[in-house]
């Protein structure tokens, strides 16, 4: 079976450069909507099997336009585990002051996950995120075991290349802590594709953070 793995559309607090966490939720830009419009048509004919997101609005925002726009007759399953991780401190704080108050930590957590100290900021670590998103996956793959099975499911990426996305998908593709991030960037509104496998980790990568149905560049600001 096949997980299609989608970031929520871009945010005012992405814009602003501003930690959004599992606590925080900005709205989504106006700009946005008419790329979940995009992924939508592009999504359309994919014959889903269940449609999952996470609580926190600009997730669940994501995920119901997508049903629309791809004509998708199904529920929209809310899910704990797909919430983005808990950032504590760093909740709506912008990148440049947390990285003043911070700095050691800002970094790890941007480029060495295994080094993270979340005690810091009194936030969720990266194992718990892993540890969770892993025990999703492997519930979709026993729920959905046929080969022609798809589930879409909407979750988050917060902060440069994705913080709980990277911790689901590199979970379920068997990384270990410290080359969590090794894909690179997970843009807002991009499709990733996983596939359960019988052997070795849980899935493979068939596809990572696309965004050709946008159809537009990437800026600066749609990674973060």
């Amino acid at each position: 079976m096949e997980i299609y793995f989608v970031r929520h559309g871009k945010t005012q607090w992405n814009l602003e450069q501003r930690f959004q966490g599992g606590q925080g939720d900005s709205k989504l830009l106006p700009e946005s909507l008419a790329d979940i419009e995009k992924l939508g048509r592009y999504l359309q004919g994919k014959h889903f099997k269940a449609v999952y997101a996470s609580p926190l609005d600009r997730a669940r925002m994501t995920a119901q336009g997508l049903i629309g726009a791809a004509g998708i007759r199904l529920p929209l399953h809310i899910d704990e585990r797909l919430r983005e991780m808990n950032l504590g401190k760093l909740e709506g704080m912008k990148y440049a002051e947390a990285e003043k108050l911070y700095p050691q930590e800002i970094y790890n957590f941007w480029h060495h996950p295994d080094k993270y100290d979340n005690t810091v900021v009194e936030g969720e670590s990266y194992e718990h995120a892993m540890a969770r998103g892993l025990d999703f996956g492997r519930e979709m793959a026993e729920k959905y075991p046929k080969d022609s099975d798809k589930v879409l499911v909407v979750s988050h990426g917060a902060v440069s290349h994705g913080a709980v996305l990277s911790a689901i998908m590199g979970a379920l593709l068997g990384y270990d802590l410290a080359n969590l991030r090794q894909n690179g960037v997970i843009y807002n509104t991009s499709v990733s594709v996983l596939a359960s496998q019988e052997k070795g980790p849980a899935f493979k990568l068939v596809k990572w953070s696309d965004v050709t149905p946008l159809e537009h560049k990437m800026s600066e600001t749609d990674g973060l």
